[in-house]
């Protein structure tokens, strides 16, 4: 099993005023490559925030990714602050200087040169909307907060990731309620204990209500036993299967 974790760094997004999507981009992606998201946190422009949650994520996971931090302003301190975690020259990368020079012309300044110091060794992560590269140190990759800018970082990075293996999902809706089924489907959890089985209940218009029931695992034959004794457990019950979807990539 790959893992990988999520770090989102920015106050604006711990004060409402941004609404986070990159969350659910990588997810979704990390999920399509077999890599099991495991963690995700959100904290603000804190060096020592920073600092902890980094190296705890890091050590925990494959991979970590973040996002936030990397521009040219004062609050933006993940470049520098990754350096420090790692104990390595916060310093200008030729490569990265050369990159701005040319995108930004004439209107190079000082606050601009600011995004390419970068910590020492650091791999350059290409960004081909504002050209202000993120990068990676040991397995941290960190790339820029902005979602349009985030998404073509990674989908840099993206084909170098390693692949896990294949994860296989199938959703069941039902048109049962949660406390019907709760304790039989926690005993088909402790059966199918290899598989993971999310319960996720929809309240439309009646009688437009009911559960969706999404299994997930790496292993084909456990997920479709896990699958079938659902469909039991709701046939017991009296209720339909509205309908059965393989969402396998």
């Amino acid at each position: 099993m790959i893992t990988a974790s999520i770090l989102i760094i920015g106050n604006e997004v711990l004060s409402g005023r941004t609404q986070d999507t990159n969350i659910n981009y990588i997810a979704r992606n990390l999920k399509i490559k077999g890599i099991s998201l495991v963690e995700v946190r959100i904290i603000k422009d804190d060096e020592v925030a920073i600092i902890n949650t980094v190296k705890q994520l890091s050590q925990q996971c494959d991979y970590l990714f973040t996002t936030g931090g990397i521009g040219p302003t004062h609050d933006d301190i993940t470049s520098l602050t990754i350096a420090k975690c790692f104990g390595l020259a916060y310093e200008i990368h030729p490569k990265a200087l050369e990159i701005l020079k040319e995108y930004y012309g004439d209107e190079f300044n000082d606050n601009r040169k600011k995004m390419a110091y970068l910590p020492q060794g650091a791999h350059l992560i290409e960004n081909p909307v504002s050209k202000a590269p993120g990068f990676i140190v040991h397995n941290v990759y960190c790339m820029a907060g902005m979602p349009k800018v985030m998404k073509a970082m990674f989908q840099h990075v993206l084909p170098k990731l390693k692949n896990g293996n294949p994860i296989f999902t199938v959703e069941i809706k039902t048109n049962l309620i949660e406390g019907i089924m709760a304790r039989h489907l926690s005993d088909i959890q402790k059966n199918h204990s290899d598989v993971e089985i999310g319960s996720y209940p929809f309240y439309n218009q009646p009688p437009d209500i009911g559960v969706v029931l999404v299994v997930c695992g790496t292993d084909e034959l456990h997920v479709n036993q896990a699958v079938e004794s659902i469909v039991e457990m709701i046939l017991i019950f009296k209720g339909d299967v509205i309908s059965k979807t393989i969402l396998n990539s």
